[in-house]
């Protein structure tokens, strides 16, 4: 059975059930991951637990050192990530406690490095379906038998952050047919895509943002308050999705780096060949 990864956000720190549950800390050549991972057996299946912003949320959205994140996942031996996200709704029928599962994501980060491959080294991946379908249906799915309203695709703007957006960005977003707003996402989405990780989003939706009349102003203590009433049911939702995860024969983001790679390989640093080894080594012999 495949090795699931459990990525946590706002509200979603913890998860209980874990059988024969460690603590491990991981060392990456990108630094210190948000937290120590937390490994164990949930529902018989092998899986990996990390809150991205630290366990008392001590992390801001854009000093998460996501490389180092996805890289521990990576050493640890997880197959697929599920992350788990507040966010905010650029659309009325996307409601404050509803979930939704995207397909898409725009980037308006500016601060991120978003590539394991700098230094001497470059790779381009195809990145057109950003997540991975079959993960995505399996969340889809297990939302439906918790019965919570969740909705299929649809595409998360990945902000900058800390900050809320004004209403002059919310209202552009809304124009351009935007669904949902999220500060997180798509840099892991990335990187999991570099490391072979397949990746797929459950987003709680907390707040209409600050486009809607009855959000003009978007508070942290409306996200949090809703989020931790939604926390139960994306642990409900993850507890039926692991499994069927685990039970998948392949993954989409498999191979992913095959073609990739376009450096020339004896012009490639030996330090970043030692560095990227768990990622590139079967591709450079």
């Amino acid at each position: 059975m495949a090795k699931i990864g459990i990525i946590g956000g706002s509200g979603l720190y913890e998860m209980e059930g874990f059988k024969g549950q460690k603590e491990t800390k991981v060392t990456t050549p990108f630094g210190s991951p948000s937290d120590i991972y937390v490994t164990g057996k949930l529902d018989g299946v092998d899986v990996v637990f990390l809150p991205r912003h630290g366990r008392g949320h001590w992390i801001s959205p854009s000093e998460i050192n996501y490389r180092a994140n996805i890289f521990g996942m990576k050493k640890l031996g997880v197959d697929a990530i599920f992350s788990v996200s507040a966010c905010g709704s650029l659309k009325e029928e996307l409601k404050p406690m509803d979930f939704v599962v995207p397909n898409q994501f725009l980037d308006r980060t500016f601060s991120r490095t978003a590539t394991f491959f700098t230094d001497g080294i470059v790779a381009h991946l195809a990145f057109a379906d950003p997540v991975c379908p079959q993960l995505s249906e399996i969340l889809f799915q297990s939302a439906k038998q918790v019965g919570v309203t969740v909705h299929k695709g649809g595409t998360y703007v990945n902000m900058e952050g800390p900050q809320f957006s004004t209403k002059a960005e919310s209202n552009l977003y809304r124009s351009w047919g935007m669904d949902i707003i999220g500060m997180t996402n798509l840099t892991e989405a990335k990187l999991a895509r570099e490391a072979e990780i397949s990746y797929a989003t459950l987003a709680a939706v907390t707040d209409y943002d600050c486009w809607h009349e009855s959000h003009e102003t978007v508070s942290l203590e409306m996200i949090i308050n809703n989020l931790k009433n939604n926390v139960d049911n994306a642990k409900k939702i993850l507890r039926k999705a692991i499994p069927k995860a685990a039970a998948l024969k392949s993954f989409s983001a498999q191979g992913s780096l095959k073609y990739a790679i376009v450096t020339d390989r004896k012009l490639i640093p030996k330090k970043i060949k030692d560095d990227l080894a768990i990622l590139i080594e079967k591709y450079l012999k």
